[in-house]
């Protein structure tokens, strides 16, 4: 089996809570080139944990469209 490779990168990091999403961009995150699988540090966790839940005013805010897979 190949060894897996990985990439220092800067990401977007996206989550539903509460029924809202938020995004967080430029996170640092180790990234695997195989994969895709992202890989982030505790410190990270720690600081997104803490973006999400003090509930700080964003950077911006963006609107999307929301769709419904078809059911069959």
């Amino acid at each position: 089996m190949p060894e897996e490779t990985f990439a220092e990168e800067e990401v977007t990091y996206t989550l539903e809570v509460q029924g809202r999403f938020i995004i967080i961009e430029h996170v640092p995150a180790r990234v695997s080139l195989q994969t895709g699988e992202r890989f982030f540090s505790p410190d990270t966790v720690e600081q997104l944990q803490t973006i999400v839940w003090d509930e700080k005013v964003p950077s911006r805010v963006v609107e999307t469209p929301v769709f419904e897979f078809p059911r069959a």
